[in-house]
């Protein structure tokens, strides 16, 4: 049985697009190139998952027996997680970037979440008893 090819991080990493598509999953390198116009999900759910470990994306779908046996014949080697940058100095190409003057409208928006729905109910009550006959 030959040996499987292993591949770093930065080897599979630089296949991230619609006409070059590899894939970590369970440790082991998909190219799925050729499926992806056949891909039920369409090809961005693929690509939306290089660049990282695919497993939880593949897992979470819930993929069945066939769709497994399908992606064994993409495999083409297995991956070397010593070269996998850790997980909270990986940034997603796909993820917008954080926009740092609009840091404190997160707040704002949460408050107006919470005090938009208290001042309708507060105008119904008061129109309420406003045009209640008596």
């Amino acid at each position: 049985m030959p040996q499987s090819k292993i591949y770093s991080f930065e080897e599979v990493a630089n296949h991230n697009s619609h006409k070059d598509c590899w894939l970590v999953i369970s440790g082991k390198v998909y190219d799925i190139t050729p499926f992806m116009g056949d891909h039920p999900g369409g090809d961005d759910v693929m690509v939306s998952s290089t660049g990282k470990d695919a497993t939880d994306d593949f897992e979470d779908v819930g993929h069945s027996k066939t769709a497994r046996d399908i992606m064994s014949k993409y495999y083409i080697g297995d991956f070397d997680s010593s070269t996998a940058p850790n997980k909270s100095s990986f940034v997603s190409t796909t993820t917008a970037p954080i926009n740092e003057e609009g840091k404190g409208s997160d707040s704002i928006t949460k408050l107006l979440l919470f005090l938009v729905p208290l001042i309708i109910l507060g105008l119904a009550y008061l129109v309420r008893i406003y045009t209640k006959v008596e």
